[in-house]
């Protein structure tokens, strides 16, 4: 046998055993949520069943949650892109002297543990203001250190901008306004929208900082945590069934529609 056939058969081994242990537990956690059995378990098979579903429609704790990870998802995106998308342009466009302590500000809250972050955006708007835990204070927690990944990814685009273009239009007779809206921001979109589904989908998995700054509130990470730790229904199983389908279906949307705006160009 060849030496590149061996490095094929190792290499194709290697993707087969990659992709069971990444979708195996997908798979069993799937099944589990069609199994009759009260317990979550695949074998013994006890029978098919959707009363899970129904168990899982029937939970107003679920619903709560999931509505309030909506919520706090919505606000964070709205704080977050705003700011991500001033320091990218403050720290592309102008040169001063403190532009690195700047830039280390404001990454730094990706550095630190959101348990940290939690407990200290807890206390304080709980100190300063006598506000208690719970949705403000949890969207200003996620926003501090989710602001700094929109500013991350927008500043990737930001500096391949040709700022010729802006030049151009300000001979021209365009003001400041006009270049921002026409010019500036229709180039930075594709950022902006990386940023903002960026956002939303670190604020509403979000756990650890969530779970000291939201106080007697509770998102759907919160739920989902606090039902694993009293008893592990098979209803969990649904609902991470039901976002399995979700996660398929829009990165099959996604993909088609990539696939229509590519012939089309």
């Amino acid at each position: 046998m060849r030496s590149s056939s061996v490095i094929k058969l190792v290499t194709g081994c290697y993707l087969v055993l990659f992709f069971v242990y990444l979708f195996l537990p997908l798979v069993f956690m799937s099944l589990v949520a069609f199994n009759s059995s009260t317990i979550p378990q695949v074998t013994p098979w006890e029978g098919f069943t959707l009363k899970w579903f129904g168990v899982l429609i029937d939970d107003k704790q679920m619903w709560d949650g999931l509505i309030n990870s909506f919520i706090v998802a919505f606000f964070v995106v709205i704080i977050s892109v705003p700011i991500g998308l001033a320091a990218s342009l403050l720290l592309t466009r102008l040169q001063f002297k403190a532009s690195n302590s700047f830039y280390a500000i404001l990454v730094s809250p990706l550095l630190m543990p959101g348990i940290i972050i939690g407990i200290s955006t807890f206390l304080f708007w709980d100190t300063a203001f006598q506000v208690s835990g719970g949705l403000l204070t949890t969207i200003m927690a996620q926003s501090t250190f989710i602001s700094g990944y929109c500013m991350l990814l927008i500043m990737a685009r930001a500096q391949r901008f040709n700022t010729t273009q802006e030049d151009a239009a300000f001979d021209l007779g365009a003001t400041h306004k006009q270049v921002f809206f026409k010019i500036t921001l229709p180039f930075l979109k594709p950022a902006l929208i990386s940023a903002a589904a960026l956002a939303f989908m670190q604020s509403f998995e979000n756990y650890n900082t969530t779970l000291f700054a939201i106080g007697f509130e509770q998102t759907l990470p919160i739920y989902i945590g606090s039902k694993l730790r009293s008893f592990i229904s098979p209803a969990m199983n649904a609902l991470a069934f039901i976002f399995i389908l979700i996660t398929i279906t829009g990165a099959v949307v996604y993909e088609v529609m990539r696939r229509r705006e590519a012939i089309k160009k």
